[in-house]
């Protein structure tokens, strides 16, 4: 057997085990079965539900020439274009437009939605996928509630959709896609009327149920450890919310204090982990424009009368927020000067499809500026690009001989992963000291740990790696945001900020220190040329220190 089969089969080894038995099982039965045939005529509206319209916000939309914009591609609607990428194709089919559109486009969303309707008979292609189901059914709904009037074809439709994505439960998927399963049967089982509707309505307040509890951590932190995925999971519970408040159904109607308990929950994680710019770092799959940001959650979740713990402004000098559960740090330096500190573990263990190998990792914004940035992610898929913004390499840490802390492999694969352990969380007088090791490269042959310490203090962060065991090359990346620039001389790197303000980086323990050309990935189909400082630790440590 050669090499190559060897590492194929170990990997897939190291991945199929950490599944659930569940996941395995319906994998298998997806194969073979079909979506039941579904007669939907007659459906009608219950007259008692009427959500309360929440803030515009789309991940896509049609331009005024009625052509779809998404990932930095233009073109006329297409269904069936597979010249575009399958991400592309699957936000086509969301119709996500029509959640955030108003009345001067009643007639181009009529349109959109008949020529979704003809062009794509049940049960084939990707429109009629359970993800692509579950969103386009609530975005259908939510912009059905604003007509005046209802073609009768249209309810049909959204009934049969209703019907496919009931008999296409992703239990071989799990985690946020089954969420949107159920978020998806509740709405269509709430606004329909019948005993069909009210089978789709108790399915999904079962799995609601069940993945409230599974999903949402202690912290508020959504279990995949994404804060773009958190902050759609948000989203999706103030949808939730909305309904729960503004019909008539008793079983949502007592769920109300549970989900406005979770999305407050999840609110004050998510203000932890912002940027003083408003925004999201990256870690795991993580891009601007897929979710809604902060503010607009913040919004929606102030309508339905969720008030989250306010933030306290930080007056004490340099204080650190360990959010325990997911396993994250926020460290304030104040005068809006921040790291995000990643020592999460790869998460959920069945399912971590969205996770990047950036165990040990941080963020750093000086003066309300983004300075170190991990690399983003700009695409979905199996191709070298997905694979390489996934790896360590793209990520501000430490890659030890070439491989990554985590075996990401495929799209959404992951074989053997990091575990991280926490070794140090302690103030002592104005210094935050956090220090945190992981274990992925204890299967090379050095065996080696990776252990990196954080101390924080007015005006500075030092960073000290150390790599225990034998290695031919162990190599430390900090990539800059694209509007810094840098310049190096020696062993110290000149940091200047778009405001003037400059930060010194000094690097003590390289062999070779390079600032070299990279690229950032803030959204998907987007690419920015930036730079990256390069150290190649010359012993067992390195100590990089950040002056501002």
């Amino acid at each position: 057997m050669s090499r190559t089969l060897m590492h194929r089969i170990t990997k897939l080894y190291h991945t199929v085990k950490m599944l659930r038995l569940k996941q395995i099982v319906y994998r298998l039965y997806y194969r073979f079965a079909k979506v039941r045939p579904f007669l939907a005529h007659g459906f009608t509206l219950r007259p008692a539900v009427k959500l309360a319209k929440p803030p515009a916000w789309s991940a896509s939309r049609f331009n005024a020439d009625e052509q779809f914009e998404f990932m930095g591609l233009t073109a006329s609607i297409d269904w069936h274009d597979e010249t575009r990428p399958k991400i592309w194709q699957y936000n086509l089919h969301y119709l996500d437009h029509l959640a955030s559109s108003g009345p001067a486009r009643i007639g181009f969303d009529k349109r959109l939605v008949n020529s979704w309707i003809a062009s794509n008979p049940p049960f084939n292609g990707c429109g009629w996928e359970p993800y692509t189901l579950s969103l386009r059914i609530v975005n259908l709904l939510k912009w059905l509630q604003q007509q005046p009037t209802l073609e009768p074809h249209w309810l049909d439709s959204l009934a049969t959709q209703a019907h496919a994505l009931s008999q296409q439960v992703e239990y071989h998927i799990l985690a946020n896609h089954l969420f949107v399963n159920g978020k998806a049967l509740v709405f269509a089982g709430s606004f329909l009327g019948g005993v069909q509707a009210d089978s789709w309505l108790s399915k999904g307040l079962k799995i609601l149920d069940e993945e409230t509890k599974e999903q949402f951590l202690k912290d508020g932190a959504h279990f995949e450890l994404s804060p773009m995925y958190h902050a759609s999971l948000l989203w999706d519970m103030c949808d939730l919310l909305n309904l729960a408040i503004h019909s008539e159904l008793p079983e949502l109607n007592k769920r109300q204090n549970a989900w406005k308990r979770l999305i407050e929950e999840g609110l004050v994680w998510l203000r932890s982990l912002q940027h003083p710019d408003g925004g999201i770092p990256f870690f795991n799959d993580s891009a601007f424009g897929i979710a809604p940001t902060l503010l607009d959650i913040e919004a929606y979740a102030f309508e339905l009368g969720c008030r989250a713990q306010a933030v306290t402004p930080n007056t004490a000098g340099v204080t650190a927020e360990h959010k325990t559960e997911s396993g994250y740090v926020a460290i304030n330096f104040g005068d809006q000067c921040k790291a995000l500190l990643n020592l999460a573990q790869v998460a959920p263990d069945y399912q971590p499809g969205h996770t990047h190998a950036d165990t040990l990792s941080f963020e750093l914004s000086l003066f309300g500026q983004r300075v170190f940035v991990n690399s983003g992610t700009s695409q979905y898929g199996e191709g070298a690009e997905r694979h390489r913004q996934r790896s360590t390499a793209a990520h501000n840490t430490v890659e030890v001989n070439g491989e990554s802390s985590s075996e990401v492999w495929a799209g959404f694969r992951v074989a053997r992963r990091a575990r991280t352990t926490l070794g140090k969380f302690e103030k002592t007088g104005d210094t935050v000291i956090i220090s945190a090791s992981h274990d992925g490269y204890l299967r090379l042959p050095g065996e080696n740990l990776h252990v990196r310490e954080w101390v924080a203090m007015a005006g500075e962060l030092q960073v000290i790696d150390c790599v225990s065991g034998q290695f031919d090359r162990a190599v430390s990346r900090l990539f800059l945001h694209p509007d810094i620039s840098a310049v190096q001389k020696g062993n110290t790197v000149t940091i200047t900020l778009p405001g003037g303000q400059v930060a010194v980086a000094t690097l003590e323990g390289a062999s070779r220190i390079n600032v070299v050309s990279s690229t950032w990935h803030p959204e998907f189909g987007k690419s920015v040329p930036n730079q990256c400082i390069v150290a190649e630790m010359s012993t067992d440590r390195l100590t990089t220190c950040i002056t501002w």
